[in-house]
């Protein structure tokens, strides 16, 4: 038996070199990205519909449907910190399929069961895909050419973002499909099609010893293993996942109620993919940049400083929301890529190159599934404080003055977390060259000692 498993890493490790990386890249990242998409169109289709006039116990049904999902959403997150962190890639296919086929059985008894209990139906969509970008990003990390898989797969969000939008409002719109059955309409275009890509996933080679070499080997972590090492990076993570908070709220409020925020019948119902297929493109052009840079450290400080450039500009955005009267399209397209060219960031690249900078033993799922367990625990919470505290306030401008505070904290987060990583990274280079000097003052004695006693010997023969 043991021949045999040598054997199948033999191959397997053979098949890896035999592959260019610009193939391979076009392979996995197409996958990958295809991959999340099908998830978004399982999971963001609702988000075309208004749900207008209808409520449930009191509640906004808009409000009601967002709220519900996430919070199956949120639970996978949280149950994610410890499943993604020590799932074997042997289980990967099978926790895919399952959770396509549960998402979509939750879509269809969301059409099926009688108002408004039917609500109850999306919590579990929720709950079946919370756990699906850690699964699909395990494929890919560990890799020379990760930077750039990443990217492709994380602008996906962007993308898929939008096309799920626009697919919703064309069902509704022109095939004349209730708001409650578009979901499981598209759904179940989605769902064979991820299950094939779940299994093309499964395919890909594992990492050479260069991915290996370039940027180490990643591990599962077990409790105590994800305790120590938050809290050996407690002041940066702590900064992180606070922004990382506040960046998934404002994404999840522009993506879940922008058709509350801006007038959509003053655009075409492919306005969304247009536009952000826009802003994806000009996002992957900026990550594909930085895969060519080696230097982790480098791609962590340029990575903050767009986040800071983005966060500062929809801040300013927002404080002037009147004074520069865009036109939607312009607005859109401004929102898309200033929020997504810093919450992509975190996605993707920055946690990939941040274990590879500081050598850590760990897997990039563990930080975005935390991250993302944070972010959605605060969507939650301003999804209740809008419904029961700011009602009476229009969309537009709660979204703006969000833009406002949310932009400014971030912009400090990211500075702070500059500063933190240089600073770290110079006190760990001052620990390493110490004790290299520290062990070469060891040996010299050793060889001082081994000189001298070889010399007498010599001069006692010699006198002999």
């Amino acid at each position: 038996m043991k021949i045999n498993s040598a054997t199948d890493k033999d191959i397997q490790t053979k098949t890896a070199k035999s592959i260019p990386d610009w193939l391979f890249v076009i392979w996995a990242g197409s996958t990958a990205l295809l991959s999340y998409s099908l998830v978004y169109a399982l999971r963001k289709p609702f988000t075309a519909a208004e749900f207008e006039g209808l409520q449930f116990f009191g509640m906004d049904y808009k409000i009601a449907v967002s709220i519900i999902q996430l919070l199956g959403y949120v639970l996978a997150k949280l149950l994610g910190i410890k499943y993604i962190s020590e799932l074997k890639p042997e289980g990967r296919l099978k926790f895919i399929i399952g959770s396509a086929v549960l998402s979509e059985v939750s879509l269809l008894a969301f059409g099926l069961f009688p108002l408004p209990y039917n609500i109850l139906a999306l919590f579990f969509n929720g709950l079946s895909l919370g756990c699906m970008w850690g699964v699909i990003f395990s494929f890919l990390e560990g890799r020379r050419t990760t930077d750039i898989l990443a990217s492709i797969m994380g602008v996906s969000m962007a993308l898929s973002s939008g096309v799920a939008k626009s697919l919703g409002l064309y069902a509704l719109n022109s095939l004349h499909v209730s708001e409650f059955w578009m979901p499981a309409l598209i759904g179940g275009i989605a769902l064979p099609l991820l299950c094939f890509t779940g299994w093309m996933m499964t395919k890909f080679p594992a990492p050479t010893e260069k991915d290996i070499a370039s940027r180490s080997v990643r591990v599962t972590l077990n409790g105590q293993q994800r305790w120590e090492l938050f809290r050996k990076y407690m002041p940066l993570l702590i900064m992180l996942f606070g922004a990382n908070l506040l960046l998934t709220v404002q994404r999840d409020i522009k993506e879940d109620f922008i058709v509350c925020i801006v007038d959509v019948s003053t655009i075409s119902s492919w306005a969304f993919a247009q536009i952000d297929s826009i802003a994806t493109f000009v996002m992957l052009a900026v990550f594909a940049l930085l895969a060519t840079t080696y230097n982790h450290m480098k791609v962590l400080c340029i990575l903050l400083i767009l986040s800071t450039i983005g966060m500062g500009s929809l801040a300013m955005i927002g404080a002037n929301f009147e004074a520069y009267n865009l036109p939607t399209t312009i607005w859109l397209f401004l929102q898309s890529l200033c929020l997504d060219i810093a919450y992509l960031s975190f996605q993707t690249i920055f946690f990939e190159r941040f274990i590879a900078c500081f050598k850590i033993k760990g897997n990039v799922g563990f930080f975005i599934i935390t991250i993302d367990f944070v972010g959605y625990m605060g969507t939650l919470a301003i999804l209740f404080f809008k419904e029961f505290h700011a009602s009476h306030i229009d969309w537009a401008e709660f979204y703006n003055n969000m833009s406002i505070y949310i932009g400014i904290t971030c912009c400090i987060a990211f500075i702070g977390s500059m500063i933190y990583i240089i600073y770290e990274k110079y006190r760990k280079s001052s620990i390493d060259q110490n004790n290299t000097k520290n062990k070469i003052v060891k040996e010299i004695p050793s060889n001082i000692e081994n000189e001298t006693i070889t010399t007498n010997i010599y001069l006692k023969e010699s006198a002999i």
